[in-house]
């Protein structure tokens, strides 16, 4: 079944554009032009990934962005026609997954879209692994996750590094080598898009994010995962 794709912007000709590229890789594509009907839309649809403009008439892509994670780990890439770092990491913040800054290479974005959808579809494969340690749970085959025994919303982002830091206990990753890893080495982002992810991830799990337990800081170093 071919993967579904939500692109939300009010420059037609952009969303023509990306629907012909995305169509002739085989997606099926849904487009919206404000951000008021693309909230409704994924209220009703199911989508495998969600391709969001920042500025948008009614709602803008940040609001929308911040409602869909409310209820919704759908994968979602910003696009924006700003270049300032705090707009990209301001996507991050309400969870985006990743970004692209307007004009972007088509064939990069395809690229993104790509390898997004690939690790969500390779994340229903089954594995019967669960770790367990104090009030947290991880279940990794359905990308679960729940403290105290009630389910904790993650992006799909924030997910690979709580699984690629618990599933090695102990070992300290560098903010370049987690960017490099979760992110892939052509990311244009820099290690501040770790640290905002480990900060929300802290504020989801840890009993008292700022004094985490789970989630741990190597002064000059990096972070770890302590059982």
């Amino acid at each position: 079944m071919a993967s579904k794709i939500l692109v939300v912007d009010d420059e037609k000709m952009i969303v023509k554009g990306i629907r012909y590229a995305m169509e002739h890789d085989g997606y099926e594509i849904d487009a919206a032009y404000d951000g008021e009907t693309a909230l409704e839309m994924i209220r009703n649809r199911q989508y495998d990934l969600v391709i969001l403009d920042v500025m948008l008439p009614k709602v803008d892509g940040i609001q929308v962005c911040q409602t869909v994670r409310e209820t919704s780990n759908v994968p979602i890439i910003m696009l924006t026609a700003k270049s300032e770092d705090m707009d990209k990491i301001l996507g991050l913040e309400y969870g985006a997954d990743d970004y692209m800054t307007k004009p972007f290479n088509i064939l990069e974005l395809k690229a993104r879209v790509k390898a997004i959808i690939r690790r969500a579809s390779a994340s229903q494969a089954p594995s019967r692994n669960v770790m367990e340690t104090g009030s947290l749970r991880i279940d990794y085959d359905s990308r679960e996750v729940t403290v105290d025994g009630k389910n904790v919303n993650l992006t799909a982002k924030e997910f690979d590094l709580l699984e690629l830091l618990s599933r090695n206990a102990g070992k300290v990753y560098s903010r370049d080598k987690l960017l490099d890893i979760i992110w892939g080495s052509e990311y244009p982002g820099d290690e501040r898009t770790v640290d905002v992810h480990v900060r929300r991830l802290r504020e989801k799990i840890e009993p008292k994010s700022s004094e985490p337990t789970y989630i741990q800081t190597k002064w000059g170093v990096g972070y770890f995962f302590k059982e």
